[in-house]
């Protein structure tokens, strides 16, 4: 019984620390000085800066869209190439055996032994 009272007042004693350090934070942070106005809020700020952003020199505005095409370009080439190893490696796996792809792009790994080995021609 001893133990339970122990126990019941060490917790009483942590939420009311708990407690009153949230009070303290919650106060502090109503009468803090060098608190941000709501007017520079996160979405007045984006409202702001992406209207002072803009270019008025329609030349800067068309270098600045031909630079994010190039970099667009860029990455679908990238893509592409990629693509195109993913597609050569299910197709070696595909050849060897190794992977069964279905008319509908379902890929099943086969299993078992084939009859130069194994998978890749190292078993025995």
């Amino acid at each position: 019984m001893r133990k339970k009272v122990v126990a019941f007042v060490v917790a009483f004693v942590i939420t009311g620390v708990v407690a009153l350090v949230m009070l303290v934070v919650g106060v502090n942070a109503a009468f803090n000085k060098n608190g941000v106005p709501v007017s520079n809020s996160p979405a007045q700020a984006a409202v702001s800066s992406s209207s002072s952003a803009t270019i008025t020199d329609p030349q800067a505005q068309i270098a600045q869209l031909q630079s994010q095409i190039a970099q667009y370009q860029a990455e679908l080439n990238q893509a592409s190439q990629e693509m195109q190893s993913v597609q050569q490696l299910l197709n070696y796996l595909q050849q060897r055996g190794i992977i069964s792809i279905d008319s509908q792009g379902n890929i099943t790994v086969n299993s078992g032994r084939r009859d130069d080995g194994g998978f890749g021609g190292f078993g025995g």
